[in-house]
């Protein structure tokens, strides 16, 4: 028996699911193994925290990468015999809550992990996270045999891996609803009840669609709504989904048969209200949902269930221990119910039923349940206790990224954008906008907002709304072009800006279509990049058919079967032409793509590689990375730091190469260019390229000086021969800022390792 058991995950007093499950399963596991030292780590989504009770030991900030590692010291250093881990993908940081790897990476105990989704069909990000989390957890723990089969069959976990272990309920006796009902002020009438965290998924528009039919049938129905919006869904817009509900009972004349107490109940109280329920309904809208507490709660009660067929339903109700009616079915709910409520011994015959199968079911017996999991965890690996500092060493801990700090972003932008020049770290006003730098920004924020880098991300939302929307005024709708510079009076100066800075603005409108998760951002960002992209046809720099293949990748990420073949012609069109240069100027001796070598590089590598690997075009793909590795050669010391080509005269064929001034974007392109390779062919020499190259950021250089300021987090302009361009201008700072994106992205899915990081 394990004597010292960590639990991981949210955790109340905060308001959700996943929190209440914790502490029931800790409070439970507790209780049957009354010896054992039972603590906890909770997850916070703010940094305040909760005040939390006595067990929890440890706090973790959901989006904060290095507090996962932290949290994970702690685990080794006080050697748990076990951790269990409660597994959902949005209450961890990271894409697809990849940051719960970071610790599962460090901590030397067994590992039990509770997934409270399985999703047959993941998207990349998900599938990603989820099988490291496979490879990572001792024991995994679904409470349907639906997740056991989709764990088998689509994530090939041997069954011998997996317990099936039901949500645990409270042990409530079986008593008659009319007991509770005087209490709330409903004797004589026959309950409805829909409990949880309200928000659209529910399906409770649906229901009060059924009402008015289950209403001229049994007149005294009544239906309680019971729960508190959930919190996230209220800080992206408030109670919308709520007052919609109201105003839909209205218009259906139902007003006096809909009760919604806006409340988030104690355990106690919500006994009572299921006691006074007649019949529960969960009229969700999505078949994959592997479990719901909620139906569990009111199941193992004894209560008459009438819910659609999602998985969890349909396992729990089977055999005619409740009723399913289809999906946003309002007639078959009403005929659900009102079935029930004519056939009184039908309804009592389900009750009894329910009631039965759920006492196996309640905590005590589910506390015991998981403990033989932990047993098993520990029996299949024995833990090996970590000493004093034991595999502190730096080749065995992950690579330390800076934090993020966006302070200088901010300072540099107004409600119009972002400006392109600092004074030192001042904002220049009499340079103005540019769209290049409002683009990187935009791109940026994407990036961050789809990592869950930041702990507040309104803030990070309200930036993205100001970048894209000087994106949308630099098109001119009439020719397809985007404008380039922007006085601070906010006049524009030309008719169309260069070709680069139109490639870039399509670079990020395809970000933001393929990545915003702001409905209005990503549909403005699709529109922009649609009315932009014809123009590119007819450019002529190389470096605009690569940001502009750069946008087209991202636009086509998540817009796959865009029906407008413009966009896969021209992926087609650009690659060619850049494969064109190849073999027109490359030689053994000059593996390049023009005379000279310049400015932005890396991108031109990056370009070839995404669309080789992703078109699929084999050629492409060979020549963007023999191009990269040659890059990566030109531009190593043997020192052994990374010294981009210089803008001070770059590199021409068979002429000496310009080794200053050093450019950020040079190092940030360099970066993202590895880390591309390295996606796609998972060669560990590129992560030590892409570390070596952000280095340059922060002093491993021909001068020893580091260029970003971890004060202001601005980053200087360049590196000259004798001393560093300390103005911290928006290039600048957002290739540092981008650069270090890129790296918290792969360093997710990386274990720590020397060969890799």
């Amino acid at each position: 028996m394990p004597q010292r058991i960590a639990f991981l995950g949210d955790y109340l007093p905060r308001l959700c699911g996943i929190a209440t499950f914790t502490y029931d399963l800790a409070e439970s596991v507790a209780q049957a193994a009354t010896e054992a030292d039972c603590f906890v780590g909770a997850v916070n989504d703010r940094s305040i925290g909760y005040d939390y009770p006595q067990r929890v030991r440890f706090e973790l900030l959901e989006k904060d990468l290095d507090s996962y590692r932290r949290a994970a010291d702690y685990l080794n250093f006080n050697n748990a015999d076990v951790l269990c881990v409660q597994h959902e993908f949005g209450i961890y940081g990271g894409a697809a809550g990849s940051h719960l790897l970071a610790l599962l990476k460090e901590v030397r105990m067994p590992v039990v992990t509770t997934l409270h989704t399985v999703l047959s069909e993941p998207n990349v990000a998900q599938r990603k996270v989820m099988d490291e989390l496979v490879r990572r957890s001792d024991r995994l723990v679904v409470m349907a045999r639906k997740g056991a089969e989709i764990l088998h069959e689509v994530y090939a976990v041997p069954e011998t891996k997996v317990d099936i272990i039901p949500h645990g309920i409270p042990d409530m006796p079986f008593v008659d609803s009319s007991f509770y009902k005087e209490q709330f002020g409903v004797e004589g009438r026959k309950v409805l009840l829909t409990f949880g965290l309200l928000g659209p998924g529910k399906g409770i528009e649906h229901v009060i669609e059924a009402l008015p039919e289950i209403v001229r049938q049994h007149p005294n129905v009544v239906y309680l709504v019971l729960g508190a919006t959930h919190p996230h869904l209220i800080a992206r817009e408030g109670e919308r989904y709520r007052l919609g509900l109201e105003r839909l009972a209205e218009d259906r004349g139902v007003k006096d048969h809909v009760i919604f107490y806006n409340r988030f109940v104690s355990a106690d109280d919500l006994k009572e209200f299921i006691g006074a329920t007649d019949i529960y309904l969960t009229p969700y809208l999505n078949e994959a949902q592997v479990t719901s507490g909620t139906l569990a709660y009111v199941f193992g009660a004894g209560k008459a269930v009438v819910s659609t067929p999602y998985w969890h339903a349909q396992e729990l109700l089977a055999e005619g221990r409740g009723v399913l009616v289809p999906f946003r079915n309002a007639a078959s709910i009403a005929e659900g119910v009102c079935g029930l409520l004519e056939d009184p011994a039908r309804l009592e015959k389900i009750r009894h039923d329910a009631y039965a199968m759920g006492r196996e079911m309640v905590w005590p017996a589910v506390a015991r349940r998981y403990l033989e999991s932990f047993q098993h965890a520990r029996a299949d690996r024995k833990a090996t206790s970590r000493k004093a500092f034991a595999g502190w060493t730096l080749n065995s801990r992950p690579y330390a990224l800076p934090p993020l700090r966006l302070d200088h972003v901010e300072r540099m932008s107004d409600s119009t954008g972002i400006y392109q020049h600092a004074i030192f770290n001042v904002p220049n006003f009499h340079e103005g906008y540019c769209t290049d730098d409002n683009a990187r920004a935009f791109i940026l924020c994407n990036l961050l907002d789809e990592q869950g880098s930041l702990p507040l991300s309104p803030s990070l939302d309200h930036l993205a709304t100001h970048y894209l929307a000087f994106l949308a005024a630099a098109l001119n709708y009439e020719t397809g072009r985007f404008r380039n510079f922007m006085s601070h009076g906010r006049q524009w100066l030309e008719e169309a800006g260069s070709e680069d800075s139109h490639g870039r603005a399509l670079w990020a409108a395809g970000t933001g279509a393929g990545r915003s998760r702001n409905e209005g951002h990503r549909r403005l960002s699709a529109q922009l990049f649609q009315r932009g992209l014809a123009a590119v046809a007819a450019f002529t720099s190389p470096r605009a058919w690569t940001f502009s293949l750069l946008g087209i990748h991202e636009y086509l990420r998540h817009n796959p079967d865009d029906e407008k073949t413009q966009v896969h012609a021209m992926r087609t069109l650009l690659t060619q032409r850049l494969v064109n240069l190849w073999n027109a100027y490359a030689t053994e001796d000059w593996p390049w793509f023009e005379p000279g070598a310049t400015y932005d590089n890396a991108r031109i590598c990056q370009a070839l590689i995404l669309s080789g690997q992703f078109m699929p075009h084999e050629e492409a793909m060979e020549i963007g990375l023999k191009s990269l590795r040659w890059l990566v050669s030109i531009q190593r010391t043997q020192a052994g730091h990374f010294r981009p080509i210089g803008s001070n005269g770059f590199y021409q064929r068979d002429g000496a190469r310009a080794d200053f001034d050093q450019q950020p974007i040079e190092a940030q392109a360099m970066v993202c260019a590895c880390l591309e390779a390295f996606r796609a062919t998972q060669d560990a020499m590129w992560p030590r390229e892409a570390k070596r190259a952000f280095e340059w950021f922060l002093g491993r250089n021909d001068l020893g000086v580091p260029l970003y300021d971890s004060t202001t987090g601005g980053c200087s302009d360049g590196l000259h021969p004798d001393r560093v361009n300390e103005n911290q201008g928006a290039e600048s700072t957002l290739a540092f800022h981008l650069a270090l994106a890129e790296m918290n992205s792969v360093q997710q899915l990386l274990a720590p390792s020397p060969a890799l990081l």
